[in-house]
C-alpha cells in the first residue's frame, strides 16, 4: 500500500487504511454492481466541502451518485457526515452488508446490499439534480482524479511521491 499525502483534497487518495476490511470488501462489491450497470467510478474522491465520499459514480448521460459505505450499524450511528454529500450528487446511497439491520436507513436514502463480489440495488432513493455550476465542478474534480490516478498507476514516478 503507498502513502499519501496529507493534504484531504489530493485525488490520489484511493485506499489509505482507514477503512475496515469489510468496508473495502462493500466498497469492492458496490464499484464492481456499478461499473456493470455502465457507471464510471472513483473510490474516495474528496469532495469540495472537505470531506471524501466512498464511491462517486457517474452515468453515462452524467448523473452523479455517491454512495455511502457503512460496515455496521455502529458506523452508521456513529458517522453522521451523510447530509454533506447530499449538495454533490443526484442521488445517495447507503451500501451495506446483508446482515445490517436496513430500517434504520433513511427512506429518502437509496439501499445497495453489498459483499465483496457484487451488490444489488435494493432500493432508489430520492433524486434532487444538482445545479449546472456544481454538475460542472463535479465532473471536474471527478476527471481530474480518475486521470491523475491512471496517470500515477502508468508511471508511479511521474511526480506524485508524498
Amino acid at each position: 500500500m503507498r502513502e499519501t499525502r496529507a493534504d484531504p483534497h489530493d485525488p490520489l487518495i484511493s485506499f489509505d487504511g482507514r477503512q475496515s476490511q469489510v468496508a473495502a470488501a462493500l466498497q469492492r462489491g458496490v464499484c464492481r454492481t456499478l461499473r456493470a450497470l455502465g457507471h464510471s467510478v472513483v473510490a474516495e474522491l474528496p469532495l469540495a466541502n472537505g470531506r471524501r465520499a466512498d464511491v462517486v459514480g457517474l452515468s453515462p448521460s452524467g448523473d452523479v451518485l455517491i454512495v455511502e459505505i457503512k460496515s455496521c450499524l455502529v458506523d452508521y450511528r456513529t458517522d453522521g457526515k451523510w447530509h454533506e454529500y447530499l449538495d454533490y450528487c443526484d442521488r445517495l446511497y447507503f451500501a451495506v452488508a446483508a446482515d445490517f439491520p436496513c430500517e434504520v436507513i433513511p427512506e429518502h436514502a437509496g439501499l445497495i446490499l453489498a459483499d465483496r463480489y457484487g451488490a444489488e440495488l435494493v432500493r432508489e432513493p430520492a433524486e434532487t439534480r444538482l445545479s449546472a455550476a456544481r454538475r460542472k465542478a463535479m465532473m471536474i474534480c471527478f476527471a481530474r482524479a480518475a486521470a491523475l490516478r491512471l496517470q500515477h498507476h502508468l508511471d508511479p514516478g511521474c511526480g506524485f511521491e508524498s
